[in-house]
């Protein structure tokens, strides 16, 4: 590396992608500055989901009020059957 006519110096002392790649290693590209990713791995400008993002909305099946309206149904049909039992 001494004999080399360029200075690569701070090129290797940058610091790396923090990604891994597909086949499980990390990648070896040069991270972009002040971000943690390379330019491919979504540290380039502009890339990432713009704000407020409709797509990422959460679609209501999970939320408090379903996870308490399926209980509520579910003790329902709990006591339909114990009074079904009963008058047997």
């Amino acid at each position: 590396m001494s004999n080399h006519i360029r200075n690569t110096a701070p090129m290797l002392a940058s610091p790396r992608c923090g990604a891994k790649t597909r086949c499980g290693g990390a990648c070896r590209s040069r991270a972009v500055h002040g971000k943690k990713r390379c330019r491919v791995h979504g540290g380039a400008q502009g890339s990432g989901a713009p704000r407020a993002n409709q797509n990422a909305r959460k679609h209501g099946l999970f939320t408090r009020d379903a996870i308490a309206e399926r209980r509520q149904v579910r003790e329902l049909l709990e006591e339909a059957r114990k009074l079904l039992e009963g008058m047997k």
